[in-house]
């Protein structure tokens, strides 16, 4: 077992091509001995947002802090602490902060080998 705080992992930006404004800590991963499931916390700043993408696998979302939307390429879905979005694989998705404040989520991913 491995109990920790957030902070303590070292917070990254996001390389991702077209993202802007956005940190990911990788809480939970492969390196820690998790055999499915990686969690990471991504911020991002006013303004700030993940790039509109696609990729085969899902993903599970929570909402800790801040509101924004999730965007699918046609239409943007109004989110906000509390929000729980599901992803599935190969659905084209976006997370943009649309406050004034931090946007702060958990975002739940199948390590892939």
């Amino acid at each position: 077992m491995k109990v920790f705080d957030y902070k303590e992992v070292t917070e990254e930006v996001a390389e991702m091509h077209g993202a802007k404004g956005v940190t990911v800590r990788w809480l939970i991963a492969k390196k820690d001995g998790a055999p499915n499931f990686a969690m990471r916390i991504f911020e991002a700043a006013p303004g700030g947002h993940t790039p509109l993408h696609v990729h085969d696998w899902e993903h599970e979302v929570f909402i800790l802090e801040g509101e924004g939307v999730v965007a699918d390429g046609e239409k943007e879905t109004r989110i906000k602490s509390g929000s729980v979005i599901y992803v599935a694989p190969n659905e084209k998705h976006q997370f943009k902060n649309t406050g004034s404040g931090v946007f702060k989520f958990i975002c739940i991913i199948p390590i892939k080998e």
